[in-house]
């Protein structure tokens, strides 16, 4: 009788938190490991999963942004993140890789056969499609001073944006809003104006540690984050802004007179995620885990997909952010605040059933 009470009552704390909860959180992952390897579904299911279990966290981090729909060493198979985030009951920010192409057809097919061969509960976790990452950022004076890589200029990705849309106009993706995601600077750039008046939305990665022309000193980053932010916002007009990759290293160089620490990356958490980003837009922070070699920065709050991370990822009462979950060994309010809104209903139902037997 107790142990049902305990339980009802912790159905409801997690209930209660996910109400509050507004916009997706998530992290970004990538197609293969820091070895270059391709990731598995089981490599994937590990990441969701010890995102969903992180032990404080503000909500719950079940959504995860992809950057291609192609398994790493195919042409055009369905990356097997698909199936872990529908083991894992995953949403995730679809990407198609635009740069150093002129074609996405590989990109399609592979959504396509993704469609074809999971059906519903396949489309039912995306919450949208970003055509492109960072394209126009790479061509850019800073890109190019950055050796940031190949890129792709506003006509092609306008492009592409109409091919997605054309090829998936038929299907049950036809509804999900598209995007592209690229640099503060870009958005900014009035020469990239077509991309914005072609998307649903408009994604942005805001680093301050990158801005070493705006004295990135740690002590400055809240100030640089809300500058580059407001420029975004300023740019995308009437599109939603989604914040699709921030966050601060953990080790690595240092950038201009931004230093990477354990202490920076939890203060740069708290002051931007806590306060201004968690449970209020849609963010998927950089990152769970590190996956791309050629990066010095280490961003990786965990440490082998631990869900013990390497700070304390709790906010402060009353930053406006999520309360934390997974706060026990075994949280039965962290399982239910994890779980899907058709979930949430079946739980109300079953907590008013518990609550009437005890």
């Amino acid at each position: 009788m107790y142990a049902l009470k305990a339980l009802a009552i912790a159905a409801w704390i997690a209930l209660a938190a996910a109400e509050q909860q507004q916009g997706y959180l998530g992290f970004n992952s990538g197609a293969t490991l820091d070895d270059n390897k391709a990731k598995q579904q089981a490599d994937f299911e590990k990441e969701f999963t010890t995102a969903q279990k992180l032990r404080g966290s503000p909500g719950s981090f079940n959504s995860v942004r992809l950057y291609t729909n192609i398994q790493s060493g195919t042409t055009d198979t369905p990356i097997s993140a698909f199936q872990a985030a529908i083991a894992t009951n995953t949403t995730m920010l679809l990407g198609i890789w635009c740069s150093g192409t002129t074609s996405i057809a590989n990109e399609l097919k592979a959504l396509q056969s993704a469609v074809s061969q999971y059906g519903q509960k396949f489309t039912d976790l995306v919450v949208g499609i970003s055509v492109g990452s960072e394209d126009l950022y790479r061509i850019s004076e800073s890109g190019i001073e950055n050796k940031a890589g190949i890129g792709a200029g506003p006509d092609a990705i306008v492009n592409f944006i109409k091919e997605v849309r054309s090829t998936l106009s038929n299907t049950p993706l036809s509804t999900k809003p598209i995007g592209h995601v690229d640099a503060w600077s870009a958005w900014s750039n009035s020469s990239n104006s077509d991309v914005i008046d072609a998307v649903d939305f408009v994604g942005t990665d805001l680093y301050p540690y990158y801005e070493k022309d705006k004295g990135n000193l740690f002590s400055n980053a809240t100030t640089i984050f809300n500058y580059i932010y407001q420029k975004t916002l300023s740019a995308a007009g009437n599109k939603p802004v989604w914040i699709t990759e921030t966050g601060w290293p953990n080790s690595g160089p240092t950038f201009g007179q931004a230093e990477p620490s354990i202490d920076n990356a939890r203060g740069f958490w708290a002051e931007i995620g806590c306060k201004q980003l968690f449970g209020r837009t849609n963010v998927w922070w950089y990152n769970l885990r590190d996956s791309n070699p050629a990066n010095k920065e280490k961003f990786a709050i965990t440490k082998d997909l631990s869900t013990a991370p390497l700070f304390n990822l709790s906010c402060p009462a009353g930053s406006g952010a999520p309360p934390s979950i997974n706060n026990g060994p075994s949280s039965a309010a962290s399982a239910v605040a994890a779980a899907s809104p058709v979930m949430y209903m079946g739980v109300s139902v079953l907590l008013g059933f518990v609550c009437w037997l005890v």
